[in-house]
């Protein structure tokens, strides 16, 4: 049975910093690209940043310069650390793992940038 769980979300000032993980188990993670979305309140789900199995990675112009997407394949999971948050940045975050057409979704974790 395969598994993806998020977790790292909180709540944090503008400015400040988190990680998020992706732990996923049940396939050979290795061979899967990972993708993480987020979904503002009342908005589209968008593509945040990705990492495909050889570790090339892409990012969204928002978050570009500010968000680092990586994998460690030996604990099935990926990171992203996210700095300088913005109050824009506040939604939920899904992992999605995904190899051709088979991906599997997180339950989400949820980030609130406040002061």
């Amino acid at each position: 049975q395969v598994q993806v769980v998020e977790s790292g979300g909180g709540l944090v000032q503008p400015g400040g910093s988190l990680r998020l993980s992706c732990a996923a188990s049940g396939i050979i993670f290795s061979a899967y690209h990972v993708y993480w979305y987020r979904q503002a309140p009342e908005k589209q789900r968008e593509l945040v940043a990705s990492i495909s199995s050889g570790g090339s990675t892409n990012y969204a112009d928002a978050v570009k310069g500010r968000f680092t997407i990586s994998r460690e394949n030996a604990k099935n999971t990926v990171y992203l650390q996210m700095n300088s948050l913005k109050p824009e940045d506040t939604a939920d975050y899904y992992c999605n793992v995904r190899r051709f057409v088979t991906g599997y979704w997180g339950q989400g974790t949820q980030v609130t940038v406040s002061s």
